[in-house]
């Protein structure tokens, strides 16, 4: 949701050129047993009051939570016909609430994430507690007393220790007809005592199937053969924007090329190493390099599970070689340093490992 008296047209966090955002999505991909479970809490005598949809990044967190978000604000009476009859949590588009979300945001929901920066030309590193804040105003308001107030927290692994702090602040004592959906790609990172207050949804990865299913209805024009469809979906390792943006750009190429170097890092081929860092650090090639950071993940994931097996002395150099590359990655992005240098980097000390 834009800020109220905001252009719509600012750059929202994670958003993917040309693809619909969250609030904008009328249909959710898998998730059936997740969207159940709030919709009969909804209806059941006792709602709590803050929910946690835990689950890796860009598997639909964020659509359930605006899929909720507008099904609750259309249907503010929890035990009315419509609501206990309900199948799921869909609102038809052409409903009011669903237009008003679709077209830049409600005044009943709130969405929290890390704003922009007009004069560094970037998004904030992390969620500030000025916009955790933002609900003391926006609680504070007079809703009409059938109202529901909605408030998404996108997502909280953002916040810093002061943010998170003032969202504890208000969870303790919240007000009256209000709901926090708090999404987390690693719910177990977050404060104790934020866990302790709310319940816990964790929303498991997608399908290869159900990924296809979302490709195919995203991408159309884009999907590619069988073939590549289905190594798209095993690649994407659960995350349908992952397999968008493996889509977009030189994607599969450097799936490829990544899986290819790093089963063969004893004997590297220096020359396919430096090709590939200079296709993941190409100018204007954002995808690429969010490309090259979801297979390094999905790599060394599936390598440590393997080897977990034969020790745990085995197993840590990959946990040490990930978090490496993290902070490697992290300075690129926050410094501007060399990304194909971070891309070298990587495959010497796997090399090495």
């Amino acid at each position: 949701m834009a800020r109220r008296n905001e252009p719509v047209d600012i750059p929202q966090v994670d958003e993917l050129p040309g693809y619909p955002l969250p609030h904008e999505r009328g249909r959710l991909i898998g998730h059936r047993a997740t969207e159940q479970a709030l919709l009969e809490a909804y209806r059941s005598e006792r709602l709590h009051h803050a929910w946690i949809l835990g689950g890796a990044k860009g598997i639909g967190k964020a659509t359930l939570a605006f899929r909720f978000a507008k099904f609750v604000i259309a249907n503010p009476d929890r035990f009315g016909g419509i609501v206990t009859s309900a199948p799921d949590l869909g609102v038809p588009d052409d409903h009011a609430v669903s237009r008003q979300v679709i077209s830049g945001g409600h005044p009943n929901i709130l969405h929290l994430r890390r704003p922009w920066d007009d004069k560094a030309k970037r998004f904030k590193s992390d969620l500030p507690v000025d916009e955790v804040r933002r609900t003391v105003s926006f609680f504070g308001t007079t809703a009409s007393a059938k109202a529901w107030r909605i408030c998404i927290v996108d997502a909280a692994d953002d916040m810093n220790a002061s943010s998170a702090n003032a969202l504890l602040k208000i969870l303790e004592e919240p007000p009256e007809r209000c709901l926090f959906l708090v999404l987390s790609h690693a719910p177990g990172r977050l404060l104790p005592t934020i866990r302790s207050r709310c319940r816990r949804l964790d929303m498991p990865s997608l399908s290869a199937d159900e990924i296809a299913d979302g490709l195919r209805e995203l991408c159309d024009d884009d999907v590619p053969s069988n073939d590549d469809l289905m190594d798209l979906s095993q690649t994407a390792d659960g995350s349908l924007r992952s397999a968008i943006t493996l889509l977009s750009g030189d994607g599969l190429k450097i799936a490829k090329g990544v899986r290819q170097l790093a089963d063969n890092a004893g004997q590297l081929d220096l020359a396919a190493v430096h090709a590939l860092a200079d296709l993941v650090a190409a100018r204007g090639q954002a995808d690429n390099w969010d490309s090259f950071q979801h297979v390094v993940d999905v790599w060394l994931h599936d390598r440590l599970r393997k080897d977990i097996h034969t020790g745990i002395r085995a197993a840590y150099r990959y946990v040490e070689l990930w978090e490496s590359v993290k902070r490697s990655i992290n300075a690129s992005d926050a410094l501007n340093l060399d990304r194909k240098q971070v891309v070298l980097d990587f495959f010497f000390a796997l090399r090495a490992t």
